[in-house]
């Protein structure tokens, strides 16, 4: 019987997910964690074979996302981490690859392909939900995954936005009009194929652009 720990900051999640992953039979889910600090406590203690988490857990010491990534393959190298997500652009997948998750599952997949995923990585290879995987075709097809570049206005909006202003109080501070604040946002969202704010501000974490 294969360990597996699961990390989500909401409880239904949680439980949805050890329901899914025990009912195949070949797991047993010995651990829950609601955020990367439970998460990495939980891990000194508890031997597991397998990481099931979120990429979105904020409000613990520890950063989630992309540091929290890195953080596991650094201290748990041969433990495969599997990232379940709503995350959906490119540039973040690509990313989360990056720094060293072994699948990544749709969230709205999740009950499907979550199973799969394990007996995927368990076999040493690497496993994209098809919804997203078919993002990533389509990027190499189009080249759309080299490295987009923002003029200065348009980071320094993402910046900003990332940091907590809005619209309206970025205009106001940068002297500009709330429709060019907004059409510069667009464009950035654009340039970087990212249609939600949430990742945008993964982006803008990721690019260093804020704490």
């Amino acid at each position: 019987m294969l360990r597996v720990i699961i990390a989500d900051d909401h409880p239904i999640v949680r439980v949805g997910q050890k329901v899914v992953i025990e009912g195949s039979g070949n797991y047993s889910v010995v651990g829950e964690a609601n955020g990367p600090d439970q998460l990495l406590a939980l891990l000194a203690t508890t031997p597991c074979d397998v990481i099931v988490t979120d990429f979105a857990m904020p409000g613990g010491q520890q950063a989630d996302g992309f540091s929290l990534l890195g953080l596991l393959h650094r201290q748990y190298p041969k433990v495969p981490v599997i990232l379940v997500t709503m995350f959906a652009n490119v540039a973040t997948l690509r990313a989360a690859f990056s720094h060293g998750a072994k699948a990544i599952v749709a969230k709205s997949a999740s009950a499907r392909e979550l199973p799969q995923a394990l007996k995927t990585v368990m076999q040493g290879k690497p496993f994209v939900s098809e919804c997203l995987k078919l993002q990533l075709d389509l990027a190499a097809v189009t080249q759309a995954t080299q490295t987009p570049q923002l003029s200065g206005k348009e980071r320094e909006v993402v910046r900003m936005l990332a940091s907590g202003l809005t619209v309206s109080q970025i205009a106001a501070r940068v002297n500009r009009s709330i429709s060019t604040i907004s059409k510069q946002k667009s464009t950035a969202m654009h340039r970087l194929c990212i249609s939600t704010d949430v990742d945008l501000f993964a982006y803008a974490r990721e690019n260093g652009m804020v704490p």
